[in-house]
């Protein structure tokens, strides 16, 4: 079977732990979900076959180490797993971005699995599928995007009924354009929330690109 890949770039990593580190991205194609605020929309359809080998040839040619595998929802793809391990295999430290509406169980144990959660303004709370919160680990992170105060409401319940901080780090990001990055902190401090928060690098310093 054939990845459908959107595309492969060399950018910095613009979110989670590994903020700022120089990183081949590797964007498959599709996504079951149609979050509201989604900033990938031309990853939902089209793309390009190709192989593993073909994906390990172009992600070859940059000096990165650090390789994060996206979407759309990579996991979409049957071949993202072979794909993962793979990738780790030939030595790259490897990230997967995932919306966390699908089972994480089989990934490659060396890779970080950066899981959303999905709030309510998104529109597509009723998929996150709270089974994989039971099989994260500390080499993981939880990413929840914050939409409205009553997003950050949501996500501050659910942080402290189901103990997210105790399973790995957790982030909150503001929706860029739907609240103010200054009010989603304010919210945080207040209310002392075990949270990082984070603004997106990328789009600090290229705008909304592609390719980067």
């Amino acid at each position: 079977m054939a990845l459908r890949l959107t595309e492969i770039f060399y950018s910095l990593q613009g979110e989670a732990s590994r903020v700022g580190l120089p990183t081949v991205f590797v964007r498959l194609t599709g996504c079951p979900l149609r979050c509201v605020w989604c900033d990938t929309e031309y990853s939902f359809t089209g793309g390009e076959p190709a192989t593993i080998e073909s994906v390990l040839a172009e992600v070859g040619k940059y000096p990165a180490r650090q390789v994060c595998v996206t979407g759309g929802e990579p996991l979409s793809q049957k071949e993202c797993l072979p794909l993962l391990q793979a990738l780790c295999d030939a030595g790259y430290e490897v990230s997967l971005e995932t919306s966390g509406a699908l089972d994480i169980a089989a990934v490659d144990p060396r890779v970080a699995r950066i899981m959303d959660l999905k709030a309510p303004d998104s529109g597509e709370v009723a998929r996150n599928r709270w089974e994989n919160l039971a099989l994260l680990n500390a080499r993981d992170e939880i990413k929840i995007v914050i939409a409205s105060r009553a997003d950050y409401q949501w996500a501050r319940e659910v942080l402290r009924e189901r103990s997210l901080a105790s399973l790995c780090p957790v982030l909150f990001s503001p929706a860029q354009g739907r609240v103010e990055p200054a009010d989603l902190a304010a919210w945080i401090l207040e209310d002392g929330l075990e949270v990082r928060f984070q603004l997106q690098l990328h789009k600090l310093l290229w705008g909304n690109m592609k390719g980067k």
